[in-house]
């Protein structure tokens, strides 16, 4: 399978990588001169050539590729998990086509971080979303957005849920019942679960509580099938 690159510029007919990804060209993946890859840039893929890998590696385009791309926005908000289950989320979610993240702190987040150490974390996420993105063959990488609580969710637009163990409405039944939309709000709780009154808060701002079905889920299990439902719906 041909390696996919995310571009940080194009002049012409060549290709500016980001340092990692040159060193993934030449140290790990062990490219030669004529070989092939893919490059996203603004969104635009591209098929190019590898020249001059062991001097100044220099990286051509050949043509410019077709893609079809589904315009469904699907937002996913999480709180601040634990660094082991943050990444297999971000990395699992990416995947599945999450196109935005949004970081949220809830009463039951069990960890909590200042602005600072929120920013260092961003940066390590951002690079986990553009290696799924580039593995999964995306041609865009999800947003994180800045880390704020729930009031912050107010007035967003698109169809909005949020993954509840009390309520007996089923993700499927609720939407059979939706109109066609081009974006979804999901918010997921913690470990413990979302409590009685975020909810209810929810619920008042236009999020929708829907069941995931009777077992109770792992915080990182729950947004994997949400997304994996959402897949199933827009393939159809």
């Amino acid at each position: 399978m041909m390696q996919r690159y995310f571009a940080i510029n194009k002049e012409q007919d060549k290709i500016i990588l980001e340092p990692s990804d040159i060193h993934h060209i030449t140290n790990v993946m062990r490219m030669n001169d004529g070989d092939e890859i893919e490059v996203v840039f603004d969104s635009k893929l591209y098929l190019c050539c590898i020249v001059n890998v062991k001097f100044d590696i220099q990286i051509s385009v050949k043509k410019e590729l077709k893609f079809e791309e589904k315009n469904l926005e699907i937002v996913l908000i999480i709180p601040i998990l634990k660094e082991q289950k943050m990444d297999y989320i971000l990395q699992k979610s990416t995947e599945l086509g999450v196109t935005k993240i949004v970081p949220i702190t809830t009463e039951r987040t069990l960890v909590k971080i200042d602005e600072k150490q929120f920013l260092k974390k961003k940066e390590r996420w951002i690079k986990i979303c553009k290696e799924a993105s580039e593995q999964s063959k995306r041609i865009t990488v999800p947003t994180i957005e800045n880390m704020f609580d729930l009031k912050g969710l107010e007035k967003m637009n698109g169809v909005s849920i949020v993954c509840s163990t009390t309520t007996k409405n089923s993700i499927k039944k609720y939407f059979q019942n939706v109109k066609l939309c081009d974006r979804i709000n999901i918010v997921i709780g913690p470990e413990g679960g979302i409590s009685e009154k975020e909810e209810k808060y929810l619920n008042q701002i236009g999020f929708e509580s829907v069941s995931l079905g009777d077992r109770i889920l792992r915080v990182e299990t729950a947004p994997l099938t949400v997304l994996s439902i959402l897949n199933y719906i827009n393939m159809e």
